[in-house]
């Protein structure tokens, strides 16, 4: 390196972005992914010991996927090579191959390749890496956000394992700016203190993405005067909203703010009420409330609420549930929108879940009562011999299904714990009920 990219790099060392500057070099600066990255864990030992093999980084952005990546090029005694797959093509990919060769026949050399965004390869770049994978020319290290099973070749998968990186938790968000206002490499120099409502915000806001936290704060930092009284740079709730142009909610996931935002949801829900259920589904999506939460309690309103008034209900809100975990936001809002507007305007009854609690009363009151004889299993050894199931009518043997015979122990027999209404489904199940002439209240 002569002098004058020397000065290149310190150049751009000191006018890069936040979270350039603030990219770990050692295994030591790295927050958060400790389920991967703890010392008692494969990966951690093999960057220690410089024993990697081809392996594939997957999580969301700013995760940390390209600050492994350059830890272990710090670390590492091989060759180190970074391509990106939105702006790289064979040629880059020979040259670096041609290169790997060279190091290896040479000095006995390993080359580890780095290839950021690895799902922008089409099939035929991907396969052209295969036999240098194969043969130790290159280790592969490849970074993307899109699940590998579906856009990394299943021969390159083979050959490398897979690390899926989480984003990072509000805590390590919280230290990660922190360490950014006191860093010399950051913004050390800026003498700049934020409020810890205002750090509270940003940390929440980021999502577990350590780029998206760093370039708020940087924002917040550089565009904001110093006080008049202690010549510092105030970073409060009021700059935080400004530099990202959002507004915060008072919005405490374990506070008051939270079960009441989350009772009001519910209860316009079950009240008909969709704007309502709306507004209330925007305002903890706004907050960052988990999708996977609010998924679930839309699908206890759909059975406690809805019931059997509309029996597709539950249907709808189970497989929204199953839909936002796979798809996660933004994108789920529209999914969560759409379960609970379900939900809101479906016919209701609550017969479902008071006969349930009805029939668990009935039980803790009478213990175990003994089951009539004729809907006892038969089949097991001896058990016809000792008269079970004997006398057990069939229904489909008789006009529209149906028997009029006795299910209930003795005891209750007449009791009734499940009273359709009115509504929807339910008053199909009342004209059932009247058809083959089954009683709906007791003394019927």
């Amino acid at each position: 390196m002569d002098l004058f990219e020397y000065a290149r790099e310190k150049t751009e060392e000191k006018e890069s972005p936040l979270a350039a500057r603030m990219r770990p070099r050692e295994l030591s600066e790295i927050v958060g992914q400790q389920h991967i990255l703890g010392k008692d864990k494969m990966l951690y030992r093999a960057i220690v010991a410089d024993r990697l093999s081809s392996l594939i980084f997957y999580g969301p952005p700013g995760t940390g996927k390209t600050t492994i990546a350059k830890v272990i090029a710090n670390t590492s005694k091989a060759e180190f090579c970074q391509i990106n797959a939105t702006i790289a093509g064979k040629k880059d990919m020979e040259e670096v191959v041609e290169k790997a060769k060279q190091q290896k026949g040479m000095y006995g050399k390993r080359t580890i390749l780095f290839i950021d965004e690895i799902h922008r390869f089409n099939k035929g770049q991907q396969d052209y890496l295969l036999p240098f994978v194969e043969d130790g020319t290159v280790i592969l290290i490849g970074a993307t956000t899109e699940n590998p099973f579906f856009e990394v070749n299943p021969a390159l998968l083979s050959r490398s394992p897979i690390f899926e990186l989480r984003p990072l938790e509000k805590q390590d968000i919280k230290d990660l700016i922190q360490r950014a206002l006191t860093s010399e490499k950051g913004l050390g120099g800026y003498d700049a203190v934020i409020d810890e409502e205002a750090l509270e915000f940003l940390a929440d806001l980021a999502g577990g993405d350590a780029r998206r936290a760093l370039n708020a704060i940087e924002l917040a930092v550089t565009t904001t005067p110093r006080s008049e009284e202690d010549k510092k740079i105030h970073v409060t709730m009021e700059v935080a909203q400004e530099c990202i142009q959002k507004r915060a909610v008072r919005y405490d996931k374990t506070g008051d703010n939270h079960y009441d935002t989350i009772s009001a949801f519910i209860k316009s829900m079950r009240g008909s009420d969709p704007d309502a259920a709306l507004y209330y589904l925007a305002k903890m999506l706004y907050a960052g409330e988990s999708i996977t939460f609010i998924a679930r309690r839309i699908m206890i309103c759909a059975a406690e609420d809805v019931g059997m008034a509309d029996p597709n209900a539950l249907t709808v809100a189970v497989s929204a549930s199953q839909a936002v975990e796979r798809i996660g936001m933004p994108e789920a809002r529209i999914i969560l929108a759409q379960a609970a507007v379900y939900v809101a305007t479906a016919p209701k009854s609550n017969a479902s879940y008071l006969g349930i609690d009805a029939a668990l009363q009935r039980v803790k009151e009478t213990g175990n009562l003994k089951i009539p004889t004729h809907l006892q299993d038969a089949h097991y050894k001896g058990a016809a011999k000792l008269g079970h199931g004997l006398g057990y009518q069939y229904a489909h043997d008789y006009p529209n299904h149906y028997v009029n015979q006795q299910y209930l122990p003795d005891e209750i027999k007449e009791e009734v714990f499940f009273r359709p209404g009115e509504n929807g489904y339910e008053n199909a199940i009342r004209a059932y009920y009247q058809k083959i002439g089954k009683k709906i209240e007791e003394g019927e």
